[in-house]
């Protein structure tokens, strides 16, 4: 073995990992990927249906195809993966019978213990090399590890280690802010916005539409405009606190909330996301801006309105009716926060508020994301709910449905993930957050307190 294999490590792939990204197959960078029979088996068991783990199973068995036929050398050398971006390994599938003897506590029919026995056999079969067996399964790396053999997660996809660093949309200015550029500021007026030139070393830090504040006796707060190494404009925001900017009948609570209404209020943001615990404000906020922009400022035809449907508790089975009568159950979030939107309006009474709830429904279209591919939405304003639970590849799915003069806004709270190997750091909450930062058309907000009683409160911080 020549010493170029002493340094690369050979990477034994659980089928969990192909089918959560088909294109890990080329993710290995200079290092080498085994995959036994089973993940193969396995693969062919899983790629049956229309979910998106059998898309990515069907996915993956097109890659190795391809990678297969074009093979130049014999299987049992590698196959070079080099054709395929910055891979430069090689892709050895499992050729032989293996017989490795496992902990009588394992047995060899499992295919999880299959594999195990297969990164056993390479382990010892190449003792100066470092075999590690790789899934998105906790108690599969538990058991390899367990039997001495090195286990890890798949990493690639995982846009932050820490969501502590995740973009939070605002910025607190040091006290001593203006004194720092004091000698390089130009101000000016613009439709009743004060806008400021600021040069310096902290405009390197900013970002376009993030907003900046200072807590005093008479708070300062302001969105970035423009960004460059040397130069920023910030412009003040309008105060969406005050009753007179009511947005239908709803004021912002908060400092977050004023910011994220002013995302949500501006017709050149096409893309905004929320992200934040629950009660803080998310879903109301955003309908809110949605009815007045769609029934009273015209510039959106509809809204419509989905979400992900995976049951917290166990499954309800089939539900009947239309794609709107089926998403019914998932939409209580809607229903409710329509319920507080209507008592605002108090001048027309019973009656005006029951026609004003039907003008309201008939504005508003409840879609199932599983028939979202191929649509494309104008002049829509699309808000996609619990987000956190999307992949990086359904963000994607989703957001290009967008067409001219559509508004898309993610709504999301990324510590109530329920799909099975998402994690806070590879969400596509996360991912969406991290690529449309500092893009002139998106904004983001995380919003921190939440605005729905104490009692909600107090069971957020104790519970």
């Amino acid at each position: 073995m020549t010493k170029k294999h002493h340094e690369t490590k050979l990477f034994v792939l659980d089928t969990n990992v192909l089918m959560h990204d088909p294109t890990s197959l080329f993710r290995f960078e200079e290092h080498d990927i085994y995959l036994p029979m089973a993940t193969l088996e396995e693969l062919d068991n899983n790629k049956k249906g229309m979910s998106e783990v059998a898309r990515n199973a069907r996915q993956a068995s097109r890659f190795l195809d391809e990678i297969v036929s074009r093979a130049m050398t014999d299987i049992d050398e590698g196959i070079t993966l080099e054709s395929h971006g910055a891979a430069t390994g090689r892709l050895f599938l499992q050729t032989a019978t293996i017989e490795e003897s496992l902990p009588a506590s394992l047995p060899g029919l499992k295919a999880d213990n299959q594999i195990l026995g297969v990164a056993l056999h390479l382990s010892k079969k190449y003792a100066s090399r470092s075999v590690i067996v790789v899934s998105k399964d906790i108690n599969m790396r538990i058991k390899a590890r367990a039997i001495g053999v090195e286990a890890e997660d798949y990493f690639n996809d995982k846009v932050l280690e820490d969501t502590d660093i995740l973009y939070t949309g605002l910025r607190e200015l040091p006290p001593d802010f203006w004194e720092a550029v004091g000698g390089e500021i130009e101000s000016w007026k613009d439709a009743g916005r004060t806008l400021y030139r600021i040069k310096g070393p902290v405009c390197t830090s900013l970002n376009t539409n993030e907003f900046v504040y200072q807590e005093a006796p008479q708070p300062f707060y302001a969105r970035v405009r423009e960004q460059s190494s040397q130069m920023a404009i910030i412009e003040t925001i309008k105060d969406y606190t005050h009753q007179k900017n009511n947005v239908w009948g709803i004021s912002a609570r908060n400092k977050e909330q004023n910011f994220a209404l002013n995302l949500l209020m501006d017709p050149e943001i096409d893309f905004v996301t929320l992200l934040g615990q629950a009660g803080t404000g998310k879903t109301l906020l955003t309908l809110a801006s949605a009815l007045m922009q769609t029934i009273e400022l015209k510039l959106y035809s509809e809204i419509i309105m989905t979400r992900v449907t995976i049951p917290v508790g166990e499954d309800i089975g089939f539900l009947p009716g239309t794609e709107e009568e089926k998403m019914g159950p998932w939409m209580g979030a809607l229903e409710d926060n329509l319920d507080v939107l209507n008592k605002t309006d108090e001048e027309g009474g019973d009656w005006g508020r029951i026609a004003t709830h039907d003008l309201i429904r008939s504005r508003i279209k409840v879609k199932s994301l599983n028939f979202m591919r191929g649509r494309t939405f104008l002049n829509k304003f699309l808000i996609i709910d619990e987000v956190q639970n999307l992949t990086p590849k359904q963000m994607k799915t989703l957001i290009t449905r967008a067409g001219p003069g559509t508004k898309v806004v993610c709504l999301g709270n990324i510590s109530q993930i329920d799909t099975p190997y998402l994690t806070e750091g590879s969400s596509g909450l996360t991912y969406v957050v991290d690529r449309f930062k500092g893009w002139a058309h998106g904004g983001h907000v995380t919003l921190q307190r939440g605005e729905r009683s104490r009692l909600a409160d107090y069971a957020t911080e104790k519970l």
